[in-house]
């Protein structure tokens, strides 16, 4: 007979199985929680995603072998932190395979994961052969990363700056 005081259905194989599934898909979404917590790997999405998807495998090569071919070196000297509406100064210098410095156009884009609508490009100055400076003012506080973009004639040359969190003045 069933009732509420019947201490026998606990072990009832339906529900130890019912409970062993609950069990476990709140063990997997902890683990994916986690996981997402831990990565440090890019997370943004590139602007040009869907042509840069069709590209034939010749001309990815083509173009990866380009990059490989220049060979440049990009550093990215990032200030101690970043507040949300203050401009933060970056200093960034470009060397090609030989250590000399590259003369060009930059543009840097700021990118946010969770907010696609706040990305933004901005014009950086040559203040000497290979050094360039620039002013970003993030409107955001929360994760962003930045990819640099310098051209020399035909030749262009991209590279990411790490991860970096922007803060809220208190």
């Amino acid at each position: 007979m069933i009732s509420q005081h019947n201490r026998r259905g606990m072990r009832n194989p339906w529900v130890l199985g019912m409970l062993a599934l609950i069990l476990a898909v709140l063990a997997v979404n902890a683990t994916f929680i986690w996981l997402s917590t831990q990565s440090n790997r890019s997370t943004l999405v590139d602007r040009e995603y869907k042509s840069r998807d069709r590209k034939t495998g010749t001309e990815f090569l083509n173009e990866l072998g380009s990059r490989q071919a220049l060979g440049w070196r990009v550093t990215v000297k990032r200030p101690p932190a970043a507040i949300k509406d203050e401009p933060v100064m970056y200093d960034i210098t470009v060397q090609d395979r030989d250590g000399r410095p590259v003369s060009g156009e930059m543009v840097v884009e700021a990118y946010r994961a969770a907010d696609a609508s706040r990305d933004f490009d901005t014009r950086f100055k040559e203040v000497s052969v290979g050094s360039y400076q620039g002013f970003i003012t993030f409107p955001l506080k929360g994760y962003w990363e930045l990819n640099v973009r310098i051209s020399r004639g035909d030749e262009i040359f991209s590279a990411h700056a790490d991860r970096f969190t922007v803060a809220e003045r208190h």
